[in-house]
């Protein structure tokens, strides 16, 4: 049977609508797509001056949130990706979320779900989302850490078909060097990762998850192909790296809902929206990432 994708356009104001149509127009879609594939375009064109987001466009993208995870409630489509959106606009007309995972997991009634990024070297799930890096240390705990892993050991196994390694930062320099610069590596970080290397534990197997890792050298072996995932404890921790190295090719997923929610990695780009310069790599690959994970 077909399968079909639904894609919104996000803030029309900014360069969501010219990087849909140029992925569905670039031939590299037709080489990573089924033939048998459907695309569902998620909402109605509203009149946009380029780079001026108003109530307009704010309320067009948040209707076509809605209506995408309605259609996908209704079986009506099979994975959702979402371009980019202007928070700060969308919560002027009622959206009341930190972002789109956030979101997406409370429409489609998730409670166990995670923020994960995928490029073309590297792939990073993270522990703590949207929140102030003051307050990472005390929101780090073990069945968190747990809870994260075994949803990006479903997904990175769900891509590749085989056991997967993934590596687990540390939160502190060196992971603390041994507490002397911090005891989260020790008394959270490792006991976590115990108990995940339990949950998946075969005869003869190497364990999936190792850490606590360096963050400053982990993500160096991660690209080379070393490790299949990083988990990160913190929004930057796996951000940066991940878009120093993959800032075209990065795919934003939800793990944890009932269909794949994908999206590009970047933001509106209202600086250069109706210039024809913007680049629509991210948003193919996450078409791409999409029709993979129904395939």
């Amino acid at each position: 049977m077909s399968k079909t994708i639904g894609i919104t356009l996000g803030d029309q104001a900014g360069i969501g609508p010219e990087i849909v149509y140029a992925a569905l127009d670039d031939p590299r879609f037709k080489e990573w797509v089924p033939e048998d594939t459907l695309i569902h375009i998620i909402g109605s064109s509203v009149p946009v001056i380029p780079g001026k987001p108003d109530l307009v466009t704010a309320r067009a993208s948040y209707d076509a949130l809605l209506e995408s995870t309605r259609l996908a409630k209704d079986g009506e489509i099979d994975a959702i990706v979402t371009a980019p959106v202007a928070k700060e606009w969308l919560h002027r007309v009622g959206f009341d979320y930190p972002g789109q995972t956030e979101f997406f997991a409370d429409q489609l009634n998730c409670e166990d779900y995670a923020m994960c990024l995928s490029g073309e070297n590297l792939t990073v799930a993270l522990v703590t989302i949207h929140v102030p890096i003051a307050s990472v240390p005390n929101l780090l705990r073990k069945d968190e850490i747990v809870r994260i892993g075994r949803l990006l050991e479903y997904f990175s196994f769900r891509r590749t078909g085989n056991r997967p390694k993934i590596a687990v930062c540390g939160l502190n320099p060196h992971a603390g060097e041994n507490g002397a610069f911090g005891k989260e590596d020790i008394d959270i970080i490792t006991p976590a990762i115990q108990m995940l290397n339990k949950i998946y534990k075969l005869p003869k197997s190497d364990p999936i998850f190792s850490g606590p890792h360096p963050p400053d050298t982990i993500f160096r072996p991660a690209a080379d192909g070393e490790y299949d995932a990083v988990l990160c404890m913190y929004h930057d921790q796996g951000l940066i790296p991940l878009k120093l190295l993959d800032f075209d090719t990065g795919v934003n997923t939800t793990l944890g809902l009932t269909i794949p929610r994908t999206s590009p990695d970047h933001g509106t780009a209202f600086d250069i929206a109706g210039r024809g310069i913007a680049s629509h790599e991210s948003m193919l690959h996450a078409i791409k990432l999409a029709a993979e994970l129904i395939s």
